[in-house]
């Protein structure tokens, strides 16, 4: 399969699982809707069904009260559950006093509580419909009334393989306290064959009025038995331990039986809870599964959001703790002398006609006493060669090659040049005046092997410029002021770094095993035992790509390649000597370049869910703290690298667009790595848009 093929699979492939993501925290954000628990039944008059009984069905006339037969019946409900603490307590108060009670469930509450469900049945107590996410049916439209009801019925299937015919409405109260909306929501359920089930008294009142009161009204229309309302789920059910506890032998002193609703309203077992067939029970099973699977999803991003969350305070405390502490290292470095060592700059270019003068330029015109430039010109048709040799700059040669690759190109600068320190910059990097005076400063001493450079973003009149320069001052350079601090900086910039020839003879020179060669190479200084130490007043500006396209590219050919070099250097995580970057060079690359932006996308799809299902204002809360952090990194870092905060009103934004795109970036690059394809290094367009900014 070809390259283009392999990166649509990968995205298709991507897509897929994406979207069953977003599936998966849509079922859960559905299911777990609840909105709060049964109102406490009123009395009134004068509604549409006042003075009717508190069972309704359909009828030839419409909606019509059940016949209850007279007697003193109670008939105990139970709303809101089931509740893993509180119903197993009140259904063994109902066994202890041989009651039988009528559960009306939550469907969302069954798929996380079968096995309950399945005791509560098991045990011989009835089950019926409250909605799936207790829902008000009265201001729901009728696809939704019947998917609210069918999804607790198909829970149900699944779970204990009835279908239940008692259906409970959500915020129901007594026949006479009923609105017009609600008697027409009622009558589309009745009509699709459930019997809804209203109530007579609240149970759990048992503390205002008394037993008594309860008890004087548990017969409403002279002597038919009546319903009482309690509730084993959406709180603290104690008191409904309690109302049981208290009400049952207090009613049966007083004469009363209790039933079930069904035997309350003339309705046998089977006619109350009807038996579903296998593929009933299989769409029950697949619904339990899925919403598992949801739930399981959901809970895991929630305690990646946790991890993700202190990793990103961790990292925020430690890049200012280290930026500090360089800072001062800096400020205390005193030099009784200017230390110039010749130098040799290596300039590795292919078709870079469009900037390499500017840069050529600058580098002939730096204020430093000796130094040769070579331009290694890797088989350019664009004239390159011919246009830097025609530039006649003393100081400046031009070597020529057929195209290899940079990292033939530089190998080949390093055997031709005549010095012993050796910098290498990129074509389209331009250099202040006293920028090689002070990359060289850190060679005075003898373990130096290699010195980064600041590298500064020229292009950033633009928004994208702005991000990109953003990320290099608060990213890439505090990074590296931590590296250097810890000693085990992973990365020398290609832009502008510095090396010792001996360093370079012990890493094998520059390999062409990675697309990241410069942080290849810098990895294997360091494990060759040298101090590569971070120079933050030498600065180069280079040119960041202009549009996406040339941002996806460069930074996908970044992040692969440190996926190549990780990779690739490995065994320094446990060879001895080798412990400051097998130990903490490579960790904090995994950590924070890859494992954090490779999961970060799920959170702010989590984040999305919690906008939508949850609380927007915790969600704003966290975000706006998350953005703040930034903002005081921002600004520290700023200030290190005496630059104006100003462009930092672009951050906010750059939070949801730019940071977006790296995390996709990295997400690419670790599929790539997953399918084992070879990615080629590509050119970026260049259009000479550098601007330098005075000293």
């Amino acid at each position: 399969m070809s390259d283009s093929g392999r990166a649509v699979t990968r995205w298709v492939v991507l897509g897929l699982l994406l979207a069953t993501l977003l599936t998966l925290l849509a079922v859960q954000g559905i299911s777990t809707r609840t909105t709060g628990r049964s109102a406490t039944p009123v009395p009134g008059a004068g509604g549409p069904l006042a003075g009717d009984g508190p069972i309704l069905a359909w009828g030839p006339g419409g909606l019509q009260p059940r016949d209850i037969a007279p007697g003193k019946r109670i008939a105990l409900t139970f709303d809101d559950g089931p509740d893993p603490r509180w119903t197993p307590r009140i259904a063994a108060e109902l066994r202890r006093f041989h009651v039988p009670a009528t559960f009306f469930v939550v469907g969302s509450e069954v798929v996380r509580h079968p096995d309950l469900v399945r005791e509560l049945h098991r045990e011989g107590f009835e089950l019926g419909n409250h909605t799936f996410t207790h829902a008000d049916v009265s201001s729901l439209p009728g696809w939704e009334q019947r998917l609210q009801v069918g999804l607790t019925d198909n829970a149900l299937a699944g779970t204990v393989g009835i279908r239940p015919r008692l259906f409970r409405p959500p915020y129901s109260s007594v026949p006479g306290g009923v609105s017009p909306g609600q008697a027409r929501a009622y009558e589309r359920l009745a009509r699709d064959g459930y019997d809804v089930v209203l109530t007579d008294l609240d149970g759990e009142d048992w503390r205002r009025p008394g037993v008594d009161s309860i008890v004087a009204s548990a017969t409403p229309q002279g002597n038919r038995g009546g319903i009482i309302l309690l509730h084993d789920g959406g709180g603290d059910r104690s008191q409904t331990v309690r109302a049981v506890g208290r009400l049952v032998p207090a009613l049966r002193a007083r004469g009363f039986r209790f039933v079930t609703v069904s035997q309350l309203g003339g309705l046998s077992r089977a006619q109350a809870e009807v038996p579903v067939d296998r593929w009933g029970r299989a769409r029950g099973r697949v619904l339990i599964a899925t919403l598992a699977v949801a739930r399981w999803t959901t809970t895991i991003l929630a305690w990646l959001l946790v991890v993700v969350a202190l990793l990103f305070v961790a990292r925020v405390f430690l890049l200012l703790v280290f930026a500090r502490r360089h800072s001062r290292a800096v400020r205390s470095r005193a030099y009784e002398h200017e230390f110039t060592p010749p130098v040799s700059v290596i300039v590795p270019a292919f078709n870079e006609v469009v900037g390499i003068e500017r840069s050529v330029r600058s580098l002939a015109a730096s204020d430093y006493p000796e130094l040769e430039v070579i331009v290694v010109d890797d088989g350019s048709v664009d004239g390159t060669g011919d246009l830097v040799a025609g530039l006649g700059l003393g100081r400046v040669r031009v070597l020529r090659q057929p195209n290899a690759g940079k990292p033939a190109a530089l190998n080949h600068g390093i055997a031709e040049a005549r010095h012993d320190i050796v910098v290498m910059v990129d074509a389209d990097t331009v250099f202040e005046a006293r920028t090689l005076a002070h990359l060289v400063q850190a060679f005075r001493s003898p373990e130096v092997g290699a010195v980064s450079g600041n590298t500064k973003v020229g292009n950033r009149k633009r928004l994208l410029g702005r991000w990109q320069h953003i990320e290099y001052v608060m990213g890439f350079n505090l990074d590296r002021r931590l590296f250097d601090v810890l000693r085990c900086m992973p990365t020398v910039p290609g832009a502008i770094g510095a090396f010792r020839r001996e360093a370079l003879a012990d890493a094998g020179g520059v390999s062409g095993e990675t697309l990241a060669e410069d942080t290849d190479l810098t990895l294997a200084v360091g494990r060759a035992g040298w101090r590569i130490v971070y120079e933050e007043n030498a600065r180069a500006w280079t040119e960041a790509p202009a549009t996406l396209r040339g941002l996806w590219r460069q930074r996908y050919r970044w992040c692969y390649g440190t996926l190549q070099s990780v990779w690739k250097h490995r065994a320094a995580l446990w060879r001895p000597g080798e412990q400051a970057i097998g130990r903490r060079g490579l960790p904090y690359l995994v950590l924070f370049q890859i494992v954090l932006p490779l999961f970060a996308p799920l959170i702010d799809l989590f984040s999305i869910y919690g906008i939508v299902f949850l609380d927007p204002w915790a969600v704003l809360g966290f975000w706006c703290v998350f953005t703040s952090l930034q903002l005081l990194l921002g600004w520290y870092a700023f200030r290190l690298d005496r630059e104006s905060p100003r462009v930092l009103w672009a951050m906010p934004l750059q939070q949801l667009v730019y940071r977006q795109l790296m995390y996709l970036v990295v997400v690419e690059s670790v599929l790539t790595a997953i399918q084992g394809s070879r990615l080629h290094w590509r050119p970026i367009a260049r259009h000479g848009e550098i601007e330098v900014k005075p000293s």
